[in-house]
């Protein structure tokens, strides 16, 4: 058995690994992921810049779109330097403080594309429940301010469960069976003890991710109500259509987190590349598909993309 001295954090070498068990094969498996990539970053600047340069989109509705790109590009770019790194050219290595400040990124962005979501389900309650006081409640300063809270939220929620990385010394193996560094992988490399690592990251996503989870239903609980209510079938059908796009958008963000969850708390007998592959891809999942639901189902959307494609071919 292989003895590992105990190593301070600081100047540990992290190892990250593509696909275990499929290292042959990871020049191919690049190439579906690389296109994933290349569809997110797109897609999602084509949105931020459609809804940056038309202003028939400046609108609230669309202010959070532009909000859900932002964090979906954070989110892409977190992982593209690793991700295609190991498969391209087999660089693996990775240095503590440049695992925690991945790590951090990678939860934060998350979190923010939780927190948008759930803005962006108000967002639809007040343009259905109160359409004509809309424009006035959500204001360009109120937008604004939500999504300050937004980044505070999260910086504030999860700067103490990356900080406490830092306590813990590491004896065994640095090498990290992800493409990026996941911190559950991290804590299982720790010799010290880490139940308040696990209690603090624990309490970390619950109280965003879980309580957003809970909230954005009961929006639409609420939104479907008060739908239901509207006398006229054609204003039903449109208030409905509406919320379309959305309703895509938090489908495609937290049915791969919770198949995510669901495969590493309970697929022990799963293979190992199963588990990587579905952490690799679900954080490409929500970026490389909002830019295409909202541009297939959002009419204006669709319309200001098709305007810029052409604008660009002349």
């Amino acid at each position: 058995m292989s003895n590992f001295q105990n190593t301070s954090s600081s100047s540990i070498i992290f190892l990250l690994t593509g696909v275990p068990g499929l290292e042959a094969f990871h020049t191919w498996i690049s190439a579906p992921f690389c296109f994933l990539y290349v569809i997110a970053l797109s897609g999602n600047s084509l949105i931020l810049y459609a809804i940056v340069t038309q202003p028939s989109l400046h609108e609230p509705m669309y202010y959070f779109l532009s909000m859900l790109s932002t964090t979906d590009l954070g989110l892409s770019v977190s992982t593209l330097v690793t991700m295609l790194g190991i498969f391209w050219f087999n660089a693996g290595e990775i240095s503590f403080n440049a695992c925690l400040s991945q790590m951090f990124f990678i939860k934060l962005f998350t979190v923010m594309e939780s927190s948008v979501l759930l803005a962006m389900a108000f967002d639809r309650f007040v343009a259905i429940s109160n359409p004509l006081r809309y424009a006035t409640i959500l204001t360009d300063s109120r937008i604004t301010q939500i999504g300050v809270a937004i980044v505070i939220r999260g910086t504030l929620t999860l700067t103490p469960m990356v900080a406490l990385l830092t306590r813990l010394s590491f004896c065994r193996s640095h090498v990290l069976h992800h493409s990026y560094c996941f911190h559950p992988d991290v804590m299982k490399l720790s010799c010290t003890d880490t139940r308040i690592n696990n209690a603090v990251g624990l309490t970390a996503m619950i109280s965003t991710v879980g309580v957003d989870s809970i909230l954005i239903p009961v929006s639409y609980v609420l939104i479907t109500k008060i739908v239901l209510s509207i006398a006229s079938p054609e204003d039903r059908k449109k208030g409905f259509s509406t919320c379309i796009s959305h309703i895509g958008a938090v489908a495609v963000f937290y049915i791969p987190l919770i198949s995510l969850s669901f495969v590493h708390r309970f697929g022990k007998r799963v293979p190992a590349y199963v588990h990587t592959m579905i952490a690799n891809t679900y954080l490409l999942i929500p970026p490389v598909m909002n830019p295409i639901i909202y541009s297939v189902k959002t009419k204006q959307i669709r319309k200001a993309v098709i305007k810029i494609l052409h604008s660009k071919d002349t």
